[in-house]
């Protein structure tokens, strides 16, 4: 081999060399970069959660509140056609109620 080759040789495998090293960086800067992105994704992914679960309690109680009205008012509106029996009952529980409240 002459000395010509013998250098050309020895760049290739240099030039291997660096392209194994160089591979080697990158995929160590990417892999960081993934996982610092995964990090962010991860926190605001539980933010987002946190939002979320604040809002649909938000949207349940707003939903809980209006049933309990429309009911309430649904009632009052056809107590006309309770029973001198119901209405004793009703009586009872209001006196029940009003002591509670009273305690």
């Amino acid at each position: 081999m002459t000395e010509e080759e013998q250098g050309s040789f020895e760049k290739i495998i240099l030039a291997g060399v660096g392209a194994i090293t160089k591979t080697a960086e990158t995929a160590g800067e990417l892999l960081d970069e993934l996982v610092k992105k995964g990090s962010l994704s991860v926190e605001q992914g539980k933010a987002l959660n946190e939002e979320l679960k604040h809002d649909i309690k938000k949207t349940v109680d707003s939903a809980t509140q209006k049933v309990q009205s429309s009911a309430v008012s649904s009632f009052i509106n056809h107590m006309d056609k309770l029973t001198p029996d119901d209405l004793a009952r009703i009586r009872e529980k209001l006196d029940e109620l009003e002591k509670l409240k009273g305690e």
